[in-house]
């Protein structure tokens, strides 16, 4: 490895030790409808981010409700002593990417098949406190 990429490689660590996140990966639903919930949380405070999960009827909020509460057990773990409740936490970033596909095929009429695709997807959410001017 040449030395200008170590040092960048260190740096992206030394950068990702004071984030706090959490990854789902292969969560067994769409893109697309995982991106309609996760637009509804981005941007929010934390705990304002769960009741708006708790109480959504989509699938999607299920596991993104586990992911952030994942994600604050990960910054209370950082910051021992802290709690998430009394500091002004928000959802700084949320990156849902598509996964790979599983592929079915569905008999259709005159010996036909239609193919059927199963998606699935990554996300990423990222905590961040809020910045009190």
């Amino acid at each position: 490895m040449g030395a200008r990429k170590k040092q960048r490689a260190e740096q992206i660590k030394e950068a990702k030790k004071e984030q706090y996140f959490a990854i789902l990966n292969n969560c067994p639903t769409s893109p697309r409808k995982m991106r309609l919930v996760a637009d509804m949380i981005r941007g929010k405070e934390v705990l304002k981010a769960l009741d708006i999960l708790r109480f959504s009827p989509k699938d999607a909020s299920f596991r993104l409700e586990k992911l952030l509460k994942s994600a604050i057990a990960n910054w209370e773990v950082k910051n021992s002593g802290k709690r998430a409740d009394e500091s002004n936490l928000i959802v700084s970033n949320i990156q849902v990417d598509a996964a790979g596909m599983i592929k079915r095929y569905r008999p259709a009429p005159q010996g036909r098949a239609h193919r059927i695709r199963k998606r699935s997807n990554h996300v990423t959410l990222y905590i961040d406190s809020k910045e009190i001017k």
